[in-house]
């Protein structure tokens, strides 16, 4: 093993929302960090990816199997890469409602109390926009929370036919919104991301040390178990062990338990800061169901996200519990989320040559329906041997369904509509559930709360065992909701910047 020779104030585990935003604001307030990130940076030619090829090859899957519920092995949906999974998030950044903060009744019984409230995390939002450069308009949104003052940019232009279909949902009754989008200046990447936003900013300062395709092994403990004194690394087969004053978790909410799993000591026989036995428990994926609807004309099949419905959010005329929220995806061939998740049409996407996928793509508009979904402890994350076990059974299914089928019925009278030109009438709309390996927005593995017998680390962050560790991932929040999580895990890692600061 080699012991690198410097001390650094923080270690930092993984450069995603919360990883890549939290690099940035310690490193501008001086404190030298090192990044360990376990991919590199992705190829220009597999980010943003608009070509039927998407559908040919697993291009977002690494090179590891897991066990899923069934026993059986399969190969997870993720980025290992400076960015990590917002390098295919497609770059919508919503803020969480304010009652879902204190928790909300869903369908199969209330979700839990964050011990935050909105007011606590509005500032961060807000931060999070201005420095992930979001586009969209205060206000669209009937279900928003309120804000203290506009987006950072005006919405980007929609596609002709986005805006016509607009005008068709309008018709009956509904009120789309344009999706908040973070945006880059870059032509070939443009699409907002932790690596352009978080980490490129600062590489080249000189309190920054970034290393690259560094799997994190194990984190060591002083005597007492109560501090992280080494982080044992591998990088190309030789293994390293770093110091810091203050080690943080930004592995994921699958990567950050099997660490701190993986780092079973005498003093945590269950795992690194695990005696409240939560870390792993309450994995939550958001339910996601990717909708067909047939265009008239062709359309490039390469465009963002556009709209947002939220007319269901909080039920509709038939019941009283929260159903969820409803986005028009992007375009079929750059959307890999799409790719993976429709089995109807997985097996057509296979025998297709390019360019009928590229004919399918010009005539489809893809919808995704998503609901949120309740911490349950048996839904977790466990170590077989070296490699990962994940048990997951969805929850709130009633909900989502209805999701589902209420926006069809919405589709069937947006194209019965004589003044709709842009869609057609089909005898189905095909659909399709994203499958378990889809686990990029999954959250909750080491919940935060005050109380150390229900939760891995506190308010602030901070492990209630193991003083100078810190999580600032998806893996700390309470509940999943019925929007994505990214902007709530950047304004989360913002918040808790501030706690950092303080202790070095």
């Amino acid at each position: 093993m080699i012991i690198d020779d410097n001390h650094y104030d923080v270690i930092l585990i993984g450069s995603g929302a919360g990883g890549g935003t939290l690099l940035g604001a310690l490193s501008a307030a001086g404190h030298s960090v090192l990044l360990l990130e376990r991919g590199g940076v992705m190829p220009l030619e597999d980010q943003n990816l608009s070509e039927a090829d998407l559908f040919r090859k697993d291009r977002y899957h690494p090179e590891e199997k897991w066990f899923g519920t069934d026993g059986d092995p399969f190969s997870p949906q993720m980025v290992h890469a400076i960015g990590g999974n917002t390098k295919i998030w497609g770059g919508v950044l919503e803020r969480m409602r304010e009652q879902e903060f204190s928790g909300v009744k869903l369908q199969e019984g209330p979700s839990p109390d964050w011990e935050l409230r909105y007011a606590d995390l509005e500032p961060w939002y807000e931060r999070g926009e201005e420095i992930y450069r979001v586009h969209g308009v205060a206000g669209a949104d009937p279900t928003a929370p309120a804000r203290t003052g506009p987006y950072p940019a005006a919405p980007r232009p929609l596609e002709p036919f986005l805006v016509e279909l607009r005008s068709a949902l309008e018709r009956q009754g509904l009120h789309p919104y344009d999706l908040p989008l973070s945006w880059s200046d870059s032509a070939v990447d443009p699409t907002g991301d932790a690596e352009l936003f978080g980490v490129d900013p600062v590489r080249t300062c000189s309190n920054v040390t970034v290393k690259e395709h560094a799997r994190v092994v194990q984190l060591h403990v002083n005597p007492s178990g109560q501090e992280v004194r080494g982080v044992e690394v591998d990088i190309a087969g030789q293994h390293w062990l770093f110091r810091g004053h203050q080690v943080v978790m930004a592995a994921g909410a699958i990567g950050t338990p099997e660490i701190l799993l993986r780092s079973a000591t005498d003093h945590h026989v269950r795992g690194l800061a695990n005696g409240s036995d939560q870390v792993g428990r309450n994995l939550m994926k958001p339910q996601l169901t990717t909708i067909l609807q047939l265009a008239t004309a062709p359309n490039s099949g390469r465009y963002a996200r556009g709209h947002g419905i939220t007319d269901f959010y909080w039920g509709d005329k038939n019941v009283d519990f929260p159903l969820g929220s409803i986005h028009s995806g992007g375009g079929v061939l750059q959307d890999a989320l799409f790719a993976e998740s429709p089995p109807v049409l997985s097996l057509v996407t296979k025998l297709l040559p390019d360019f009928g996928i590229d004919q399918l793509a010009s005539r489809s508009i893809t919808w995704w329906a998503m609901s949120a979904v309740r911490p349950d402890p048996h839904n977790r994350v466990l170590l077989r041997g070296s490699q990962l076990q994940i048990n997951y059974t969805p929850n709130n299914r009633e909900a989502h369904d209805r999701l589902v089928y209420r926006w069809i019925d919405c589709l069937k009278a947006v194209e019965s509509d004589p003044l709709t030109l842009v869609t057609k009438a089909a005898p189905v709309h095909p659909r399709g559930e994203a499958p378990l390996p889809v686990i990029g927005g999954a959250c909750g593995t080491c919940r935060m709360g005050s109380d150390p017998a229900t939760s891995v680390v506190n308010l602030e962050g901070r492990s209630h065992e193991v003083h100078n560790l810190w999580i600032v991932d998806a893996s700390v929040l309470p509940s999943c909701p019925s929007v994505g999580i990214g902007l709530t895990v950047i304004a989360n890692a913002l918040r808790i910047a501030e706690a950092m600061k303080a202790s070095l």
